[in-house]
């Protein structure tokens, strides 16, 4: 459920589709963060429904670490659609899964 227009929808557990997209980015996010993570599993995610889709990914990476990664995926084009790593924030251990206001 979204509270807002824009706004982000409530947690949800990762799905099969959460986990495709952590795949479609890890290289770009192992080039961020310049590490490579042998473990990269999708825990809980939400998303925002703008011209796409903002998702606000929590990945496990390994131990008790965690990341919170933002992917934009574009509208579907011939098919496909465009994921693209927007921002990622490392030691997200026990941190909620609450996207960062702008204008807070």
């Amino acid at each position: 459920m979204v509270d807002r227009l824009g706004g982000y929808s409530d947690i949800k557990p990762a799905t099969d589709e959460t986990q495709n997209i952590c795949d479609a980015v890890k290289s770009n996010v192992e080039e961020n963060t310049n590490k490579t993570y042998l473990e990269f599993k999708a825990v809980e995610y939400r998303v925002q429904i703008v011209a796409g889709v903002n998702y606000l990914i929590k990945v496990h990476v390994g131990g008790s670490d965690f990341l919170h990664m933002y992917v934009f995926q574009g509208p579907l084009l011939e098919g496909k659609a465009d994921t693209k790593l927007k921002r990622v924030e490392r030691h997200k251990n026990e941190d909620p899964l609450e996207p960062i206001r702008p204008y807070s």
